[in-house]
């Protein structure tokens, strides 16, 4: 499985990053977005380093949907958000900041902010509470 030394989510994946961990499978690994833009604001990053869509094979962007609506569903089924977003980049002129292909999945509630990254780092309780209530959400 290919990896880069140099990557957050390649370290995570690998265990050697902290993360609030919700679940994975054999090809993604799911956990909280550090810096939320909103309650519940959870990552599906391929467990294979792909820097973008690209790059990416389509069996990894399959895993990475299918994931992502298992999580989408348990989002729903726990915060009861007005909407969801579902935001993917790819290049730092689309707004990309890790270069590691990923989901991310921001609940969203009526008239609140439409932004795409959080200014404020989550506490780490916090963010092991959230990824505990959406795996205990989730459809095996």
């Amino acid at each position: 499985m290919h990896r880069k030394d140099d990557c957050i989510f390649c370290k995570i994946v690998a265990g050697e990053a902290p993360s609030a961990q919700v679940t994975e499978d054999e090809r993604t690994l799911v956990f909280m977005d550090l810096f939320p833009v909103s309650e519940g604001h959870t990552l599906v990053v391929t467990k294979e380093h792909f820097e973008n869509v690209f790059e990416a094979t389509p069996e990894a962007i399959a895993a990475v949907g299918a994931m992502s609506k298992r999580i989408a569903d348990a989002l729903k089924a726990e915060w009861e958000p007005d909407g969801l977003s579902v935001y993917q980049a790819n290049g730092a002129a689309a707004g990309q900041t890790v270069f590691h292909y990923h989901m991310h999945l921001m609940p969203r509630d009526a008239g609140s902010a439409l932004t795409l990254q959080g200014r404020t780092q989550a506490a780490s309780d916090v963010l092991a509470d959230q990824a505990a209530r959406i795996a205990a959400r989730l459809v095996h």
